[in-house]
Order: C-alpha cells, then sequence, then structure tokens
C-alpha cells in the first residue's frame, strides 16, 4: 500500500508597503521643517555681518548712525568705494599685500610643504617617525610664546622693516599642512613611484612629475588656506613693519581709522572704512568662487588614510 503525501502549496502573497500614517508623515514633515529653519536661521546670522559691511559702505554719516538703524540706504552713495580708495594709498598697501606678502608666502608655504611631506611618507630614511612625530609636536606650542624670541632673532639679522620675517619661515614648512599632506600621499599606491625609480627617475623627478599633479586639490586646499590667513595677517606685520610705505591692507585700514579718529572725525569716516573693507573682501570671495570645487574635493578626500 503506497502511501501519498500530498503536500499543499500555499499562495504567495503579495508584499505591500505599509503607508506612513498621518502621524509619522507630520512628524517627519516637523523634523525637516525645524532642521531647515536652524540651517536657515544659522546661514542668515553669518550673512548678517556681510550685508550690513556692504550696506554701511553705500551710506552717509546720517544714515550710519541712525537709530533704528537703516538697513537699506535711500540713497546710497557707491562713490564711497572711490573715494575711500583713493583717498589713502591702498594702491601701494595692495601692491604690498599681494606681490610682496600673500603671494610670496603660499608659495613658499606651499611647495615646502608638499616636499616635507612628500620625505614623510613616500621616502625611507632612519628616524622618519621621530621627526615626523616633533613637527606636530611643534604645533603645540602657542605662537605667543615664540613671539618675542623670534623678533629678537629677527632684530639681529637686520630684518625689521623688511618682508623677510614674514615671508622667509614660510619656506620651511607648515606643520599642519605637512600632516595633511602626508595624509593625502598615503593614499598614492607605491607601484607608480616604483615604476618610475625602474624607469631611472630620482625622487625629486618623481616628486615634480608624478606627485604634485596626483595632489593637486591638496594644494589648492593649501594654498587658499594659507592665502586667506596671510591675507587677513594682522599682527605679525604689526610687529615687524613700522614704514608706512610697507604696509599691507590690513595695516592701511587700522592707518585709516587711527587717522580718522586723529583728525578729529572726518565726514564719512564709517562708510569709508566699510567700503575698503567690502572692496578688500571680494578677492576671497572670487578666489573661493572659482576653485570651490578642488577645494571640496581635497577637504573630502585629503586624511581618508590613517
Amino acid at each position: 500500500m503506497t502511501t501519498q503525501v500530498s503536500r499543499s502549496v500555499s499562495p504567495k502573497r503579495s508584499v505591500q508597503k505599509s503607508t506612513p500614517s498621518f502621524r509619522q508623515r507630520f512628524g517627519d514633515w516637523a523634523i525637516t521643517f525645524l532642521k531647515y529653519g536652524a540651517l536657515i536661521v544659522l546661514a542668515l546670522s553669518f550673512l548678517l555681518p556681510l550685508y550690513w559691511m556692504v550696506t554701511s559702505a553705500v551710506k552717509n554719516d546720517p544714515q550710519t548712525y541712525s537709530i533704528p538703524p537703516v538697513w537699506i540706504p535711500i540713497p546710497f552713495f557707491p562713490e564711497n568705494f572711490v573715494n575711500a580708495w583713493t583717498s589713502y594709498n591702498f594702491n601701494l598697501f595692495a601692491f604690498n599685500s599681494i606681490f610682496r606678502y600673500a603671494l610670496p608666502v603660499t608659495v613658499g608655504a606651499t611647495l615646502s610643504s608638499a616636499l616635507a611631506a612628500y620625505g614623510f611618507s613616500r621616502v625611507r630614511w632612519p628616524g622618519r617617525d621621530v621627526v615626523f612625530y616633533l613637527c606636530i609636536a611643534t604645533m603645540m606650542i602657542p605662537p605667543q610664546v615664540t613671539l618675542v624670541p623670534l623678533f629678537i632673532i629677527f632684530k639681529d639679522l637686520g630684518w625689521v622693516n623688511s618682508y623677510k620675517p614674514l615671508v622667509i619661515p614660510a619656506y620651511f614648512g607648515a606643520p599642519y599642512f605637512i600632516f595633511l599632506l602626508r595624509q593625502f600621499f598615503r593614499t598614492i599606491p607605491d607601484e607608480l613611484s616604483e615604476a618610475a625609480r625602474i624607469d631611472g627617475a630620482n625622487e625629486l623627478v618623481i616628486f615634480w612629475q608624478i606627485m604634485l599633479p596626483l595632489i593637486r586639490s591638496a594644494l589648492v586646499v593649501v594654498a587658499l588656506f594659507t592665502f586667506i590667513n596671510v591675507w587677513n595677517e594682522y599682527l605679525q606685520p604689526l610687529i615687524y613693519l613700522n614704514r608706512l610705505e610697507l604696509y599691507p591692507l590690513a595695516l592701511g585700514i587700522e592707518n585709516m581709522r587711527r587717522t580718522i579718529f586723529q583728525v578729529g572725525g572726518t565726514r564719512l569716516a564709517y562708510p569709508y572704512l566699510m567700503s575698503v573693507s567690502t572692496i578688500i573682501v571680494v578677492p576671497i570671495l572670487i578666489l573661493f568662487f572659482f576653485a570651490q570645487r578642488t577645494f571640496i574635493e581635497g577637504i573630502s578626500v585629503t586624511g581618508i588614510k590613517g
């Protein structure tokens, strides 16, 4: 007697996605609203000083000191930009900031930091890691500690009232940028440099022709950070530069403010200060606008490998 086993096959049930309830949808909407509302408030808080600077640059004295404040100047005075820039020697100050200070420091800090980072990451030599850790340890020394000793050294060298103490140290690398570029170099496969060595290339050729093009985005990050820091630097030029013809833009604005208030309050004093400040901010905004893609790429990639 044969036993037949019958198998019952249950029909497949169609999987249906459960629709969220009204309470769930309302909760998601509320979270999204609060998130974007907080972002908008923070964005406005960051943009408000910039807006006040630009609008104050095209005001006159009554509008500037009016209470309640005038948020939209009517009428506005765009000639304040030209008058403020030409009332003091800001063409010379801009030349000093760009060609005697910012560009040399940016080039020197970027290339020297890249070269040092290449030596710490791609070249094997005794004590490499120890020297790297000592280099990073210098970041923990506050700049106020070395301020007076460096001034004495540069004074004995006869470098005061020149751009040498501001520019030459940049050609010895910056520890923070050395760390960033070292992490970026470590993401590049060793096979590239090994293949170049087999072909007879030395370390400088490998560094200049192979590695630097591969870390372009990281170099842009270092260059932008350096340029912005130097462009806004006030303390170091104040210490080493005492002659008016050597002033960069930061000291030029301070000299303009001090001269105005020493005279006793020149007409359009505050709008003139805001006009020059607006002109000085514009190059940084333009530079970041054109380099933002490479800048963001370098920030996102730099340091992903420990």
